[in-house]
């Protein structure tokens, strides 16, 4: 399988390129106030507003730092009631391929609830890699806040309407 390597502090990941819609260099994100730790913002992709979850705040509590191999990984993700949608995961260092069987992947030993996204670990000449899986980054809650104005119909003319 081909995967895209990426760092977390000083930690290897890797996402399967299945998972993988587009590799973009890192973008200016609009903030969202109030989101919960992790959750970068939104940022515009075609026209559409796409939800960015930095991985290392998410992981560690701090923001990735901004190198020229940050990127902005988008990823398919499938939200609540099988709507499909694009997420945005900035990480760090992702400018490499790598390939490994799904079978040479073993289960960590170790294991959190706050971080069920993270899966099984495999071996290579620097040490362990551990495989993320994008759709187990957003707990229900943060996925319903992120995505819900997208599911709405959109009937918003442009002009505020004041209750």
């Amino acid at each position: 399988m081909l995967f895209l390597l990426f760092h977390i502090e000083n930690d290897r990941y890797v996402i399967d390129v299945r998972q993988v819609a587009e590799v973009l260099p890192l973008l200016d994100v609009k903030h969202i106030p109030l989101m919960p730790p992790g959750v970068a913002g939104a940022f515009s992709y075609r026209g559409k507003p796409v939800p960015v979850v930095d991985l290392n705040e998410l992981t560690y509590g701090r923001p990735a730092a901004k190198r020229l191999s940050t990127r902005l990984v988008l990823v398919y993700y499938s939200a609540q009631a099988g709507s499909n949608h694009l997420l945005g995961l900035i990480a760090e260092k992702a400018t490499e391929l790598v390939r490994h069987g799904a079978d040479r992947f073993t289960e960590p030993g170790v294991s959190n609830r706050e971080t069920p996204y993270l899966g099984p670990v495999v071996a290579d000449e620097a040490g362990l890699i551990q495989w993320i899986d994008p759709q187990r980054i957003l707990p229900g809650t943060v996925t319903e806040k992120l995505f819900a104005q997208l599911e709405e119909p959109t009937t918003h003319s442009g002009a505020r309407h004041d209750a």
